[in-house]
């Protein structure tokens, strides 16, 4: 939980906020049932020596005869061994019977080495290190051994990583480098931090920067960079240079290369790289250990879409691998979750729908019992059910885009091309952003947020008719489109992608009163590969119920003040007729 809402502590608030998915609480009546050994690791990752600070939770009656299988876990950014957060996951599992290791994550509390942003070639690597510790096959510094850990062979211990955020992507980073890993459990993490970072949601448009999401990137920079003086330690592995004190180069470079507003090809190729480079999206493909992905809704730092790409990319090779839409999130829900959601502050792990999966999963695939069921392949939260015992809903797969609803030139929203009006509207950006979704630290040091704005003249919405029914929506809105903007046409092909235009679309649900309300405040940043093209936008997935008598309203805004914007003033007009005009495609279910 967040130790702080100072607002002059930003940096450990914030760190303390994002390794709050890791807090499972044992039981208090079991806390006599296992020991707690502090342990240091001294290991070989990313070119350096460095110390790894750890804790070994041992299971009352766990020894060489009566072996146990572990689990490994660590700490979200920002956060150590030591956080309420971080060791509770230790507890929790040593009191249900698995030896524990939780450690500091390279870089954070007491843990040497730089920050690399979960890079399998080091955080992977030193983890691989404790995987064997647990294997029997190494000591910790002071000659610790674990001899009692189950195995499924020599030198192969039966282990599993549970976690969340930073502490969700070093799991794929593990596993990629280390098969010995057997099952996995990521929440509210990443598929590709330069889609989190700089996201671009574009169809297809890789290659193309998005809009830099200056606050959650830059909390993040701040966190880091500040560790040597918010966990002072001298030791020299944490230390880079003047010019980038605490993570490796390449994260430094990728953060002031986006600061700058400015993507010259030379830079944005190497950007994009590195951050993908250390993501899931770059070796999914070594990832074998059977993978839980929990993602929440409320979320605008990992949206659900990066969950869904994991999971269509493990599922596609054949990785067992299960997918579950929670409530919360980075963005809400973190210290307060939903009646019935999985609370992890109190590590109601059997009393809520996500921890019996969890406990399931780690049933089948660490303690083998092959007749355990782990559930529906993907299931979803509705905040619209009251029964806590039934706000999940299960299928078999992601659902699909099944509605077309279409732009017409008079900002209706019409379910028929034939009902699509002829006419063009324009929109122009200011030099200051004039739309405002959210302000992402606000909920971490406490700070009101305002609601969702545009402002007139800098945005273009259409509008649905009132609604004769509820309609739910479940997966990613897909929208797409066609501009007209000579000036950016004249500046786009200048080499530096920052001359592209860059607006911004989303979803709103406008209630009878006239209220609007932005789900969960997630928008989609684009960055337009080529003006004079149709292109596609695919917006970040929603789990919500339109009421009947609501209408829905599609936006394409000009700015976003938690985003980065346009370099310099390009009006856009779009033009609507019925045989060429944009087309909204919603992924509704229930029908």
């Amino acid at each position: 939980m967040p130790r702080s809402r100072s607002r002059a502590s930003l940096a450990l608030a914030l760190g303390a906020a994002l390794t709050a998915p890791l807090a499972f609480t044992a039981p208090a009546s079991a806390t006599d049932q296992y020991t707690v050994t502090a342990l240091k690791f001294t290991v070989r990752a990313g070119g350096r020596t460095c110390t790894i600070d750890a804790d070994l939770y041992r299971p009352a009656g766990v020894d060489r005869e009566h072996t146990a299988p572990a689990v490994l876990a660590t700490n979200g950014f920002g956060g150590s061994k030591s956080d309420g957060s971080t060791d509770a996951i230790g507890k929790a599992f040593a009191a249900r019977g698995y030896v524990g290791l939780v450690y500091s994550g390279l870089g954070f509390g007491r843990s040497g080495c730089l920050i690399s942003l979960d890079d399998p070639r080091i955080d992977g690597v030193g983890a691989s290190r404790l995987v064997d510790f647990l294997a029997g096959t190494r000591a910790a510094d002071d000659g610790t051994k674990a001899d009692y850990v189950t195995r499924d062979g020599k030198g192969d211990p039966r282990v599993g990583m549970v976690g969340g955020s930073y502490g969700g992507a070093v799991q794929m980073a593990t596993a990629a480098v280390d098969h010995r890993v057997d099952a996995l459990v990521p929440l509210v993490t990443w598929n590709d931090l330069a889609y989190s970072l700089d996201p671009n949601n574009t169809v297809g448009a890789t290659d193309v920067p998005g809009a830099f999401k200056w606050q959650w990137a830059n909390g993040f920079y701040l966190i880091g960079e500040s560790q040597p003086l918010t966990a002072p330690n001298l030791d020299p592995s944490r230390i880079n240079s003047l010019a980038c004190v605490h993570f490796v180069s390449d994260a430094c470079d990728t953060v002031r290369t986006l600061n700058s507003g400015s993507y010259p090809a030379a830079k944005t190729g190497p950007l994009l790289r590195y951050a993908r480079s250390v993501s899931p999206v770059s070796y999914l493909c070594d990832v074998q250990a059977p993978t839980l992905l929990v993602q929440g809704q409320a979320d605008s730092l990992f949206n659900l879409n990066e969950a869904t790409a994991t999971y269509k990319t493990l599922k596609a090779q054949g990785t067992p691998t299960k997918l579950i839409w929670q409530s919360w999130g980075h963005s809400g829900g973190l210290t307060d979750p939903a009646t019935g959601e999985l609370n992890l502050g109190q590590g109601n792990l059997e009393t809520s729908y996500v921890g019996r999966r969890i406990l399931a999963w780690f049933d089948r695939y660490l303690q083998h019992r092959k007749g355990v069921d782990t559930g529906p392949a993907f299931a979803y939260y509705r905040d619209w059910i009251a029964d806590p015992n039934n706000t999940y809903a299960t299928a078999s797969r992601v659902p699909s885009l099944s509605q077309k609803l279409y732009l017409s030139g008079d900002g209706k929203l019409v379910d028929n091309r034939k009902k699509v009006a002829r006419g063009s509207r324009e929109y122009r950006n200011q030099l200051v952003p004039t739309s405002h979704s959210e302000s992402s630290l606000t909920g971490i040091v406490g700070l009101p947020d305002p609601a969702p704005y545009d402002t007139e003249g800098t945005y273009l919405g259409w509008t649905s008719e009132p609604l004769s029914r509820a309609v739910e929506v479940a997966g990613a809105p897909r929208a797409t489109l066609k501009v007209v903007s000579p000036e950016t046409e004249r500046v786009q092909n200048s080499g530096n992608a920052a001359d592209k235009l860059l607006l911004f679309a989303k979803l709103y649900d406008v209630a009878p009163d006239g209220t609007k309300t932005l789900v969960h405040r997630l928008v989609a940043p684009v960055r337009v590969p080529d003006v004079t093209k149709r292109f596609t936008v695919t917006l970040p997935g929603i789990v919500h119920r339109y009421e009947a008598g609501h209408r829905l309203q599609f936006v394409v805004a000009a700015s976003d003040d938690a985003y980065f914007g346009n370099k310099g003033v390009k009006p856009v007009t779009i033009t609507s007729a019925p045989d060429d005009t944009g087309v909204l495609q919603l992924p509704v279910v229930g029908d």
